[in-house]
């Protein structure tokens, strides 16, 4: 069989599956999985073209991983067949982790462990199936190898995972900020003492990357009616599994049934092979099927949140830059209790507050070098002229209040 297989891709256009390991890779049920997980979990709701998945990231990742490769080697840099076989697997499967709806749901179906814990554990499964031939891939991915800039191409603050989300989501958002050089700053990549830097003349690409991660964040990621949108649905899984508790009988897909019906700790989904065998089946598929039949449950908060997901009547909320008014929150309360007639605890189903947080850039968190002309290196913070850049760094952190617009219109 020949697996030498070219993809069309709406981003890049058309890229290459580059050896018979990775295809078979991408031929596994695990990575078919991806195609079922939206990219960018309910924005959809507002951007409506948003719906691309995990499974055109990770191809397009590997995609940009290929290109940052060739560009090192035509430096000078020895890479070899094996170490690029590897950094690309560890590209490819680095979302393979990712559950249903992705960050909105991570700590809603298994509590205190992260999709990068879950992608690791997937690997190693695939490893044992491959005969061993993932380890290198998996050392990459941990930060455990020799060469660290394998590891800093796959994970850090300028990898192959954000020069693609940041162009693939303003494509298919429509939102033309997010739309970065990922080719200039491919080009302009080269390595000094085992760390990735960047060439000073690929600075204002740099900076164009890191402003453009703020914007698509307070654009699309954070983006208010995202915000609601998935909040409802983490309400929603949370009233179900409360109900599960207290023995209600409700619908779920099987795979969604094991981590809804009792508390899974991290203790035991590390350890007790059937979880990650049945976490690796659940997709969004699952998520809505459920929200779907829960439309029509007996229990008044399951029913009215599932109707306003799929309906899309979404709480209203309000972002503010201090915490909202205490008096304001007791008041929508009482009239939530009054209005449907529901206990004070089910109330705070339909109005809560919560905190969002943004920051660009992390400083000390394996820093974005730049190569000066002189041979010196410096962080991009302090090779920019750009004093907006310092800003970037600090993490903006907001108050969000949400509630149901109807609780306001009994004024």
């Amino acid at each position: 069989m020949n697996k030498k297989k070219i993809i069309n891709d709406p981003v890049y256009g058309f890229i290459s599956i580059p050896t018979e390991l990775i295809f078979d890779l991408i031929e596994h049920p695990y990575f078919q999985r991806l195609r079922y997980i939206k990219q960018v979990g309910m924005t959809h709701l507002v951007y409506p073209g948003a719906l691309h998945t995990r499974f055109h990231h990770a191809l397009g990742a590997m995609h940009l991983m290929s290109m940052a490769i060739e560009t090192l080697r035509n430096k000078g840099q020895e890479i070899s067949p094996e170490e690029e076989e590897a950094v690309t697997i560890a590209i490819l499967l680095h979302d393979i982790g990712h559950g249903p709806f992705s960050h909105a749901l991570e700590e809603s179906i298994v509590e205190n462990i992260s999709h990068e814990d879950i992608s690791t554990m997937i690997m190693q499964r695939l490893n044992l199936q491959f005969n061993g031939r993932l380890s290198m891939a998996i050392n990459i991915f941990e930060g455990n190898y020799p060469h660290q800039f394998l590891h800093q191409l796959v994970s850090s603050q300028l990898d192959m995972d954000r020069l693609d989300y940041l162009n693939r989501d303003s494509f298919f958002t429509g939102v033309s900020e997010g739309v970065i050089s990922s080719d200039r700053i491919i080009k302009m990549l080269n390595i000094i003492d085992d760390q990735i830097v960047v060439e000073e003349k690929g600075i204002y690409s740099i900076e164009k990357f890191l402003i453009a991660r703020r914007l698509m964040y307070w654009q699309v990621y954070l983006h208010k009616t995202v915000i609601a949108a998935e909040q409802t649905l983490v309400k929603i899984l949370k009233r179900s599994r409360e109900l599960a508790m207290q023995g209600e009988e409700i619908f779920t897909t099987p795979a969604l049934s094991k981590f809804l019906k009792k508390p899974v700790s991290r203790d035991a989904f590390m350890n007790e092979d059937h979880y990650l065998e049945t976490f690796a089946s659940l997709d969004d598929t699952d998520i809505m099927a459920a929200v779907k039949m829960w439309e029509g449950n007996d229990d008044f908060v399951l029913s009215k949140l599932c109707k306003d997901l799929v309906q899309r009547d979404l709480y209203k909320v309000d972002i503010t830059n201090e915490p909202p008014d205490k008096q304001f929150i007791a008041k929508l309360i009482k009239r939530a209790v009054e209005k449907y007639n529901i206990s004070e605890h089910e109330a705070s189903y339909f109005v809560f507050e919560d905190t969002i947080r943004n920051k660009a850039y992390k400083p000390g968190d394996g820093n974005i070098w730049i190569l000066m002309k002189d041979g010196s290196i410096k962080d991009i913070t302090e090779a920019s002229d750009n004093s907006n850049l310092g800003a970037l760094a600090k993490t903006v952190k907001k108050h969000i209040l949400c509630y149901k617009k109807e609780l306001i219109r009994l004024d």
